[in-house]
């Protein structure tokens, strides 16, 4: 019983690897714009996204490195998918520009005040959540669209508006928290 509760609680973190072995493949995929395959692939990894939580949770078997690893893994096959479709031309330099610049203040932002303050936490905002949200379904729909089997629904434009309007607002948001969370420790 005990090497079976041992095994389930890596289950989560080999979930999560999984996701980052994802990335060189589904960059391969891009690569040969077999678009298809790469749907089906960057939606597989979304699931086990889901479920490396999910089970985590239900049988209490969260880790440092689970937790550690998990964003991680998030960000490696969205930045891998986001830097292939500007190769593609799908989606403009920009807007890579900036969800990357984003996720550099954010990780700059919590060394800093971590090398200030101590130990800080960083907890998602639902910003944050939607902005990750928004990056997810500009992926599939713009491999969606470009899909040999599918049509061209002209939502990728839009999308890439929402994108970066929510990438923005959750990058200041982080800013703000963060200038307002320094400020209340040093009046007290």
């Amino acid at each position: 019983m005990l090497k079976f509760s041992i095994m389930l609680a890596q289950i989560p973190n080999i979930l999560t690897l999984s996701r980052i072995g994802a990335a060189p493949i589904l960059i391969l995929l891009l690569r040969d714009e077999n678009y298809s395959a790469a749907l089906v692939l960057f939606i597989a990894a979304g699931i086990t996204d889901g479920l490396d939580g999910w089970i985590a949770k239900r049988y209490n078997c969260t880790s440092q490195l689970g937790a550690r690893l998990d964003p991680i893994a998030d960000k490696v096959i969205i930045v891998s998918a986001y830097i292939m479709l500007v190769i593609l031309g799908l989606i403009p330099f920009w807007l890579v520009t900036l969800v990357i610049f984003r996720d550099l203040v954010i990780v700059g932002g919590y060394l800093v005040l971590s090398t200030l303050d101590g130990h800080v936490s960083i907890e998602p905002t639902m910003t944050s959540k939607t902005n990750t949200l928004f990056q997810i379904l500009l992926v599939i729909v713009a491999l969606v669209e470009n899909a040999s089997w599918s049509f061209d629904f002209g939502l990728t434009p839009v999308m890439i508006i929402v994108v970066a309007a929510s990438t923005f607002l959750s990058g200041i948001q982080y800013l703000w928290i963060w200038v307002i969370r320094r400020s209340v420790r040093q009046l007290t």
